[in-house]
C-alpha cells in the first residue's frame, strides 16, 4: 500500500491536496464514462444520433469557453473559480438525473462541458500558483497517476451498474459522479488561496488568440493527442472489425493502459526538466508511436492468439509513447505561457483535447477501418512528423515571446 501511495500520490502538502481533488472527481468520471451511453439511451430515452449531436455541440462550446474561463481564473483567483466550476459540474451531472428530453439534455451537456473545460484551466492556474516552476511537471505526473487510479476505481463501480442493468443502478452512478465533484470543490476550497493578477490593461484581452507561435504548438499537440481516441475508439473498432482477437481484449487493454500510467507516469516524467528535454521526450514518443502503429497493423493478419499478442505488445509501446508525450507537452504548455496568464493559456492549450476527441473518431475510423494496414502506417507517420516538429515550434515560440504578463510580479503569489 505504501508503494502504491508513493507511485500515485505526491508528497504531503499542497500537491497532495491537488491530488485528492483529482482523485475525488476522477472516481465519478470513471463510472460516468462506462455507463453514460447506455444511461442516455436506456434511461433518458434518447436516440444514439441525438446523443452524439448533443455531446458534439456541448464539447464544441466547452472548447470555446475554456479560454475566457481560464482568463477569469487569472484575474479573479484560480482557487475560487475552480471551486465554483467544480460545483457547476456537480449541478450539471445532477441535472442528468432528471432530464428526459433532448433540449434539457443539451443544456445540461453544454453546462457540463463548459464547466469541465474551465475547471481544467483553473486547476492548472492554481497548480502554477501553488507549486514552484521546477516541480510542476512532476506534480502533473502525480496528478495523471491519480487520475488513472480514480478512473479505474470508477470504471469498476460503473461495471457493477452495467451488470445490474437497472435504472436505479444507473441513477446511483450519476449521483456518485455529482457527489465526486462536490467533494472535489470541498478539497479545492481547503487549499491556499492564490492572489489574482487583477484587471488587465486596455487591449490586453485575448492575448493568447494573437500568439501565433503558441497556436502552432497547440495545433501540433492536438495531432499528438489523437492517441486518446485511438485507445477508446480506434482500437476497439480495429479489434472487432479487422482482427480475429476476442472482443473482451478491448477491456483488458484499457486496464493495461490505465494501470501502467498509474504506476509509471511519475517515473517517466523525471526525464523532463525544461524545453530541450521536453522536445527530446516528444521525439522519442513519436518514434515509439510509429513502432506502435506498425505493431498494431500486424495484428490484423494472424489468428486469435497472434492477433492478441500483437495487440498486447502494441498497447505496451502505446502507453510508453503516451507517458512521454504527456510529460513533454505539460512542460511545453506551461513554459511557453506568460506569468499571470497561465489559466488563459492553459484553457487554449486544453482545446486540443476537445478537438482530438471530437474529430479523432472520424479520422481514425477512416484510416484504420477503411484503409487497414496502410492507415496504420499513415497514422504512425503523422505521429512521428508532429512529434519531430514540436521541438522547433517550441523553440520558435520561446524566442518570439512577445506577450508579457500584465502583472508587475512574475508569478502568482500565495495568500497566507
Amino acid at each position: 500500500m505504501a508503494q502504491w501511495t508513493r507511485a500515485v500520490l505526491p508528497p504531503v502538502g499542497v500537491q497532495r491536496g491537488l491530488a485528492w481533488a483529482q482523485l475525488s472527481n476522477s472516481v465519478g468520471d470513471g463510472a460516468y464514462y462506462v455507463t453514460s451511453a447506455l444511461y442516455f439511451t436506456h434511461v433518458v430515452g434518447l436516440a444514439p444520433a441525438r446523443i452524439g449531436l448533443g455531446l458534439t455541440v456541448a464539447w464544441g462550446i466547452g472548447s470555446v469557453v475554456g479560454v475566457p474561463l481560464g482568463r477569469l481564473a487569472d484575474r479573479r483567483g484560480p482557487r475560487g473559480v475552480a471551486v465554483l466550476l467544480a460545483l457547476a459540474t456537480c449541478v450539471a451531472v445532477a441535472s442528468f438525473l432528471v432530464v428526459r428530453d433532448f433540449v434539457p439534455f443539451l443544456v445540461a451537456a453544454c453546462l457540463y462541458a463548459s464547466a469541465q473545460s474551465g475547471l481544467a484551466a483553473a486547476r492548472q492556474a492554481l497548480l502554477a500558483g501553488l507549486v514552484p516552476e521546477r516541480e510542476r511537471t512532476a506534480a502533473l505526473a502525480h496528478l495523471q497517476s491519480t487520475l488513472n487510479a480514480g478512473l479505474a476505481i470508477g470504471a469498476a463501480l460503473g461495471g457493477l451498474a452495467l451488470h445490474a442493468g437497472t435504472e436505479a443502478a444507473y441513477l446511483a452512478v450519476f449521483a456518485l459522479d455529482a457527489l465526486s465533484f462536490a467533494g472535489c470543490a470541498l478539497v479545492l476550497r481547503r487549499l491556499p488561496e492564490v492572489v489574482p493578477v487583477g484587471e488587465e490593461p486596455r487591449g490586453a484581452g485575448r492575448a493568447v488568440l494573437r500568439d501565433r507561435p503558441y497556436a502552432v504548438v497547440t495545433l501540433i499537440n492536438t495531432v499528438l493527442l489523437l492517441r486518446m481516441p485511438l485507445l477508446s475508439v480506434g482500437l476497439p473498432l480495429w479489434i472487432t472489425e479487422r482482427t480475429s482477437a476476442p472482443e473482451w481484449l478491448v477491456s483488458a487493454l484499457f486496464i493495461l493502459n490505465t494501470g501502467a500510467v498509474m504506476l509509471f507516469q511519475v517515473r517517466t516524467a523525471q526525464v523532463v526538466s525544461g524545453l530541450p528535454s521536453a522536445g527530446r521526450a516528444l521525439r522519442r514518443s513519436g518514434v515509439i508511436m510509429l513502432v506502435t502503429c506498425g505493431i498494431f497493423a500486424f495484428s490484423g493478419a494472424g489468428g486469435p492468439w497472434a492477433a492478441g499478442a500483437f495487440l498486447v505488445a502494441g498497447s505496451v509501446t502505446l502507453v510508453v509513447g503516451e507517458m512521454l508525450h504527456s510529460a513533454g507537452s505539460w512542460q511545453i504548455g506551461f513554459d511557453l505561457a506568460p506569468a499571470g496568464r497561465i489559466g488563459e493559456y492553459q484553457g487554449f492549450f486544453g482545446t486540443g483535447v476537445t478537438v482530438a476527441r471530437t474529430a479523432g473518431p472520424l479520422l481514425l475510423t477512416t484510416l484504420l477501418v477503411g484503409l487497414g494496414t496502410a492507415g496504420w502506417l499513415l497514422l504512425g507517420g503523422l505521429f512521428l512528423s508532429a512529434a519531430c516538429a514540436m521541438g522547433p515550434a517550441a523553440r520558435w515560440a520561446a524566442g518570439r515571446r512577445t506577450v508579457p504578463a500584465y502583472t508587475p510580479s512574475t508569478a502568482f503569489a500565495v495568500r497566507k
